[in-house]
């Protein structure tokens, strides 16, 4: 029986694992991962504004590993030695003969240590709960979020929806080194979104950094933003917790894999863990290609098991939102450019496509038609 080791859980590790139990046999799957959870990344910040319960975005991985048939084990990783295919985590060691990385991302605090202690990440529903219990604790005054890509403005648009709803005025700033948000995005998506959060009264400072953190007090291009809450989704990089695997990295620290997802012979990479070259250029992390991609690297350990061609992974682009909490949405579905409500309803109905269990569903429903303070 061949044994396969996933390391990581999320969207990319789960779908190799499915596929690995329903399509092929005499396979014994094991997957590792720190976290006791799936969490449900693309609702992360409708905790705070629109009131999705985090329960509604957590889902078990024993019950996934019982209802799908593979080995679940909650452990940290340590030690990756390729040369004896081995991997030693807090659990004990565990020999491979084919493995899948599948790590996924975490917040990149760039080496600032006093982001790292001081600054809310938005990580898992744990995180999006602790911001929401910091709100309703602290009488603040601002509200600062580091990062003007796509997280860091869903979570200041849901700020304002939070605030709104208790009919609390509060500064709202977005801090971006850039020249401006969205890094590569389209200009009109650019400037709609700039419109839309004028219009919420959340102001954006670009080419700029912050430049020191107190504990209440964050100081950036020479204005000091007190009784503050600093919140950091300034980008994000892959668990570098695993040492000793010797494979190729960018700088976010992503496995650079060939057209199979593999790193080596017996090795593949899959989800935010892998970088993948595409049109010239490198794919974005999204939910979509991790499952794809945790298909394609699934069946092609099953074909390299059974000595079959491996299947070139093949992205199909369906398109990316950026959801605001106040439904003015924009993005690009199937290479048209949508804005407003429409944006709005497609990334819900996405979500709740996606998401594992009715239990789930019908609170994230409910999460989302109620208007009520919480």
């Amino acid at each position: 029986m061949k044994r396969v080791l996933i390391l990581g859980c999320g969207f990319a590790g789960l779908s190799a694992a499915v596929e690995l139990c329903r399509g092929g046999r005499g396979f014994d799957v094991t997957v590792i991962d720190k976290k006791r959870y799936l969490d449900f990344l693309p609702l992360l910040p409708d905790v705070i504004g629109r009131g999705i319960e985090e329960e509604c975005l957590r889902f078990p991985l024993a019950a996934l590993a019982a209802r799908f048939g593979f080995n679940f084990v909650n452990a940290y990783v340590g030690t990756l030695d390729t040369s004896m295919r081995r991997v030693i985590s807090s659990a004990g060691e565990f020999g491979y003969d084919y493995l899948l990385l599948a790590s996924g991302s975490e917040t990149n605090f760039y080496g600032n240590a006093q982001a790292a202690k001081s600054a809310y990440k938005l990580d898992d529903a744990g995180d999006a709960a602790n911001i929401l219990l910091a709100l309703e604790r602290r009488k603040l005054d601002c509200c600062v979020v580091s990062g003007g890509g796509y997280t860091g403005i869903e979570i200041a648009t849901n700020l304002r929806l939070y605030f709104n709803k208790r009919g609390e005025k509060k500064n709202i700033v977005i801090i971006e080194k850039s020249s401006s948000i969205l890094g590569p995005l389209p200009y009109w998506m650019k400037s709609y979104v700039y419109d839309n959060l004028r219009s919420l009264g959340i102001r954006v400072l670009s080419n700029t950094v912050i430049e020191e953190i107190e504990e209440r007090s964050i100081l950036a291009a020479g204005e000091l933003f007190t009784n503050s809450m600093l919140i950091w989704a300034a980008g994000v990089r892959v668990s570098d917790l695993i040492r000793g695997e010797g494979f190729e990295r960018n700088p976010q620290g992503r496995y650079k894999v060939d057209e199979f997802l593999r790193l080596g012979d017996n090795c593949f990479a899959a989800g935010d863990a892998s970088c993948f070259s595409f049109r010239g250029s490198f794919l974005r992390m999204a939910v979509q290609f991790a499952i794809s991609q945790g298909a394609c690297a699934g069946r092609n350990i099953i074909n390299a098991a059974e000595g079959r061609r491996l299947k070139t992974y093949k992205p199909r682009d369906l398109g990316y939102i950026i959801p605001m909490a106040n439904s003015n949405s924009c993005g690009q579905v199937l290479g048209v450019p949508v804005r407003g409500a429409a944006p709005t309803v497609f990334h819900y109905l996405m979500c709740l496509y996606r998401c594992l269990g009715w239990r789930n569903k019908v609170g994230i429903i409910r999460g989302l038609l109620n208007k009520k303070r919480r």
